[in-house]
C-alpha cells in the first residue's frame, strides 16, 4: 500500500516537472518582438499595422512556403501577446506570459524555492511572497530594470512606485487604496512599480526611500516623494502634479487663431480637445506629455461662452468629447475622433497616425531619423522627397505648391519634407552637389532620397528645379512612378552630416523651466523635512558658508583685532589669499604731500603699508624708474601702496621721522665726520604702517665707479655702510666721467630693494615704533 502511494507521488512529481520544463521552454522558444520585427517601445498602432501586413504575407492560403503555417501561428500568438497590455507587461518583466508561466514561480520571477509550502496554512497576512498581494508581482521592480527601462520610459509617462517590505504592518492598511489607484492609473497609461526593500535594498537606497511604506513618483528621471495621507484623491492629484504645468494650453475664441497658426513656427501638428468638464482630463494631460515632442495640445471648455464660436465653426457635438488634429490647414481638421469613453489605446493610435505635418521642415536629426527611417527590409522601404528652399517671399509660392502636392500623396512609402538651405547648409551642399556653398537660384531643387544606414549613407537623385508649376508637379509625379517600379534610379550616393538643431536656442527657456521645477522640489522637501534627500544640498550650503568665513569674516576680524600675535597669524593667512600676480603693466606711485598725507599715512587702513621712496629733484627720474622695476612683482598685493617723498621740499619731516630710528641712524652718525657733513637721504625707502605706527627702513649702499660693485641694504642698521667711490690717496676728479659715475651710483642705490621687500612681506625686518606721526606743519615745504 505504501509502495503504491509512493509510486503515485513520484508519477505526479514527474508530470509536474515535465509541465514546468515544457512551459519554460515554450516561454523561451519565441520572442514576439522579433517575430513581428518591432521594438519594445512600439505603440499599439505600429504593432497592429505590422501584424496586418505579416498576416497577409504569411497566410497559408497565399504563401506556399512549407514553413508558412508555423510562421503564421507564431505571428498570431505574438500579436495576441503584444496587443494585450497585461500579457505584454508580464512578458517584458519576466520573459513569459500567463499561458507559459511556470508553476511555483513566486513573487519574483528570478527566485525559485527548492520546496513549496502552502503559506495559507499559517494564515499570516504578511511575511508572504504570494499570499499578501499576488497582483504586485507583475509590477515588481529590480535595480537593472529600473535603470534600463523605467528611467528612459519616464520621459514619456510618469511612474508611481510603492516601497514595501514583508514585515510592514502599515503597508497592509494602504493596500486597498493602492489597488484601486493602480487599477485606475494603469488604464490611463501611468507606469506602476513595487519595490520590496527586503530583496531590493540597492534600488530602495538609490531612490532615497529609507522607510516603509513609501510612495514616490518618477518623471523625466527625477524622483519625487508623496508626503500626504494615502487616499485615492491625493494620489491622483500627486500624479497630476508630477506633470509639467505648461503641457496643455487653454483655447478660446480669442486665441484660437494664434494657437493654430503657430504650426509653421514650432513645426508640429496641433491637437484640440473639446469637452464639458472645466478642468483638463488627466488622460489628456498624460497624452500631451507622451507626445510633447511631436504635437502641440490645446483644450476647449465647452461650458464657457467664450468657446461658442469654436464649437459652431467645427460643428462639435456637445454630448461626447471630441478631438481634432490640425496640420498645415487651420480651417479644416486633418483628422477627428469622437467618443463618450475615450480609451488610451484609441488615443495612442490616433496620435501615432498624426505625429507629423504633411510636409514638415527638417529641424534636427531626431525628426529626420523618424520621418525618413533607415531601410531595414525590401518591403519596408521609405523614400523622402525633400525640397531645398529658402525662407524668403520669392519662394513662398513654390513652398505652398509643394505642400499642396504633398497633401495629395496616398503612398505610405513616400514622405515629403522641406529644408531651409541657410539653416542646413552642409546637408544642402551635398544633396545639390554644390562645392562652393553658394545660394540656390530662383528655383528650389527637389531631391528624392533613401537612407541606407544610420551612419548617414543615402542614395538620392535630384529630380527637378521646383517652381510650383504644373510641369514641375507632373515631372515629380513621373519620377515617383518610376521609383515605385525601379528603385535603382537613385544613382547617386553620399554620406550626410548630422543636421543642425534649429531649436537649440530654446535650451535657455527649458533650463529656466527646469530650474523653477528644481527650486519647487527643494522647497517641498524642506517643508516636509525630508532630510536624507536634502543632505547633498545642505552640504553644499555649509561648504559655501565655510569658504565665506575663511575669506571675508576673517578679514573683518583682522580690522578690529589689536593683539600682535593674533594679527601676525591673520596677516599670514590673508597674505596667502590676497597675494596674486600683478594685473597692471605699470606701478602706480603717488607723491606724499600735504594733500595726500592724511589718506596715505595717518588714516591708512589697518594692515596696509605705504612704501615711500626718498628722492631729490635731480634723482627723481632715475630713482622712480629703478623703484618701479624693483617693486613691480609686489603690486599684486592689495595691502601695499607706493609713494615718493621729495627731500628737497620736506627735509624737516624726514629728520623728525628718523629721530625715532636712532638705532638705524647710529652708523650714519659715526660716519658724519663730527657732524659737519649733512646726511644724504637719496635712495632711502620707508615702509610706513599708519595704523600700528611703526616704520621699516631701507638704506642704500653702493660702490663708486667700479661697475662690478654691489649695492646692499641696511637690514636692521648693522649690515652695511656707505662707502666712498674714491680712496684718500686718489681724490675724485670732477669731469663728465664723474657725472656719469654719480648717475651710475644713484641707479645702483636700489639694486637690492627687491630682497628687502621680500623680508618686509615675511615680517622679519626690524620695526621702529613712533609715538605719533609728525604733524602737518612738518610736512609743509621748506621756505
Amino acid at each position: 500500500m505504501a509502495g503504491s502511494k509512493m509510486s503515485l507521488l513520484l508519477a505526479v512529481v514527474l508530470v509536474l516537472s515535465e509541465m514546468l520544463t515544457g512551459a519554460s521552454q515554450a516561454g523561451l522558444e519565441m520572442d514576439p518582438y522579433k517575430v513581428l520585427g518591432v521594438t519594445r517601445s512600439a505603440s499599439q498602432a505600429e504593432i497592429k499595422k505590422v501584424y496586418k501586413r505579416l498576416a497577409k504575407e504569411w497566410h497559408p492560403d497565399k504563401n506556399r512556403n512549407p514553413g508558412a503555417e508555423d510562421m503564421f501561428i507564431k505571428i498570431t500568438k505574438s500579436y495576441e501577446i503584444l496587443s494585450n497590455e497585461d500579457k505584454r507587461a508580464n512578458y517584458d518583466r519576466y520573459g513569459q506570459t500567463d499561458d507559459t508561466q511556470a508553476y511555483g514561480s513566486g513573487r519574483y520571477g528570478h527566485r525559485h524555492d527548492s520546496f513549496y509550502f502552502d503559506e495559507s496554512f499559517f494564515n499570516f497576512p504578511f511575511n508572504s511572497k504570494t499570499h499578501r498581494d499576488f497582483a504586485d508581482s507583475k509590477f515588481t521592480l529590480h535595480f537593472n530594470q529600473y535603470i534600463n527601462d523605467v528611467v528612459p520610459d519616464s520621459y514619456k509617462r510618469p511612474y508611481l512606485i510603492k516601497i514595501t517590505s514583508d514585515w510592514c504592518f502599515s503597508c497592509i492598511h494602504i493596500e486597498p487604496v493602492w489597488k484601486e489607484v493602480v487599477q485606475e492609473m494603469e488604464t490611463l497609461g501611468v507606469g506602476i512599480g513595487v519595490v520590496d526593500v527586503g530583496y531590493e535594498r540597492r534600488l530602495a537606497n538609490h531612490l532615497g526611500a529609507h522607510r516603509t511604506p513609501s510612495i514616490l513618483g518618477v518623471i523625466n528621471g527625477k524622483v519625487t516623494f508623496f508626503h500626504y495621507a494615502v487616499a485615492k484623491e491625493h494620489l491622483r492629484q500627486f500624479v497630476e502634479d508630477l506633470l509639467p504645468q505648461r503641457l496643455v494650453e487653454r483655447v478660446t475664441d480669442k486665441n484660437d487663431l494664434q494657437f493654430l497658426n503657430s504650426w509653421h513656427e514650432i513645426n508640429k501638428p496641433h491637437v484640440l480637445l473639446f469637452d464639458q468638464v472645466p478642468v483638463v482630463p488627466l488622460l489628456y494631460k498624460l497624452t500631451a506629455f507622451a507626445y510633447k515632442d511631436y504635437m502641440q495640445f490645446g483644450y476647449v471648455d465647452q461650458g464657457l461662452s467664450e468657446t461658442a464660436n469654436l464649437q459652431k465653426q467645427f460643428n462639435i457635438n456637445t454630448y461626447a468629447p471630441t478631438m481634432l488634429v490640425f496640420k498645415e490647414n487651420i480651417d479644416k481638421p486633418a483628422d477627428i475622433i469622437q467618443a463618450k469613453g475615450m480609451k488610451k489605446q484609441i488615443i495612442d493610435e490616433f496620435m501615432a497616425n498624426n505625429k507629423f505635418l504633411l510636409a514638415p521642415r527638417l529641424v534636427n536629426q531626431k525628426l529626420f531619423d523618424e520621418l525618413c527611417p533607415v531601410k531595414q527590409f525590401h518591403r519596408r522601404r521609405k523614400y523622402c522627397v525633400l525640397l531645398i528652399t529658402r525662407d524668403e517671399e520669392t519662394f513662398s509660392f513654390g513652398n505652398q505648391e509643394f505642400l499642396s502636392f504633398a497633401s495629395t500623396n496616398t503612398k505610405e512609402v513616400v514622405r515629403f519634407a522641406y529644408v531651409y538651405q541657410r539653416l542646413q547648409q552642409p546637408l544642402c551642399d551635398i544633396l545639390t552637389q554644390n562645392k562652393d556653398s553658394g545660394q540656390i537660384g530662383s528655383s528650389a531643387p527637389v531631391v528624392i532620397l533613401e537612407r541606407r544606414n544610420a551612419a548617414g549613407k543615402v542614395l538620392f537623385k535630384p529630380v527637378t528645379a521646383w517652381n510650383g508649376s504644373e510641369e514641375d508637379k507632373q515631372c515629380l509625379l513621373d519620377e515617383l512612378e518610376r521609383l515605385h517600379k525601379d528603385p535603382s534610379i537613385l544613382i547617386h550616393d553620399a554620406m550626410l552630416p548630422e543636421l543642425n538643431n534649429e531649436f537649440a536656442s530654446m535650451f535657455v527657456i527649458r533650463w529656466i523651466y527646469a530650474s523653477y521645477d528644481y527650486l519647487s522640489e527643494v522647497i517641498d522637501d524642506i517643508l516636509h523635512n525630508n532630510w536624507r534627500e536634502m543632505m547633498p544640498l545642505l552640504s553644499l550650503i555649509f561648504s559655501a558658508l565655510f569658504i565665506l568665513f575663511g575669506t571675508v569674516v576673517i578679514q573683518a576680524f583682522r580690522l578690529i583685532l589689536n593683539d600682535e600675535y593674533t594679527y601676525i597669524l591673520i596677516k599670514l593667512f590673508v597674505s596667502t589669499v590676497n597675494f596674486r600676480l600683478p594685473k597692471k603693466n605699470f606701478v602706480e606711485v603717488t607723491e606724499l604731500t600735504d594733500i595726500t598725507y592724511m589718506s596715505n599715512l595717518v588714516k591708512l587702513r589697518p594692515g596696509h603699508m605705504n612704501i615711500v621712496l626718498v628722492l631729490t629733484d635731480a634723482s627723481k627720474n632715475i630713482l622712480l624708474s629703478k623703484f618701479a622695476k624693483e617693486v613691480y612683482s609686489f603690486t599684486g598685493s592689495l595691502t601695499l601702496h607706493f609713494s615718493f617723498l621729495n627731500i628737497d621740499k620736506h627735509s624737516e619731516w624726514m629728520n623728525t621721522m628718523l629721530e625715532y630710528a636712532q638705532d638705524a641712524m647710529q652708523i650714519d652718525a659715526d660716519e658724519d665726520d663730527g657732524g659737519n657733513h649733512k646726511i644724504d637721504y637719496t635712495g632711502y625707502v620707508l615702509a610706513l604702517n599708519g595704523h600700528k605706527k611703526y616704520l621699516c627702513l631701507f638704506k642704500p649702499v653702493y660702490t663708486g665707479e667700479d661697475h662690478e660693485g654691489k649695492s646692499s641694504e641696511d637690514e636692521g642698521g648693522a649690515t652695511g655702510r656707505l662707502r666712498s667711490s674714491s680712496r684718500d690717496d686718489h681724490p675724485p676728479r670732477k669731469s663728465n666721467r664723474s657725472r656719469s659715475i654719480s648717475t651710475l651710483q644713484i641707479h645702483h642705490k636700489l639694486d637690492r630693494l627687491g630682497l628687502w621687500m621680500e623680508r618686509l612681506m615675511e615680517g622679519t625686518l626690524p620695526r621702529y615704533y613712533i609715538p605719533a606721526w609728525p604733524g602737518l606743519d612738518k610736512i609743509t615745504p621748506c621756505k
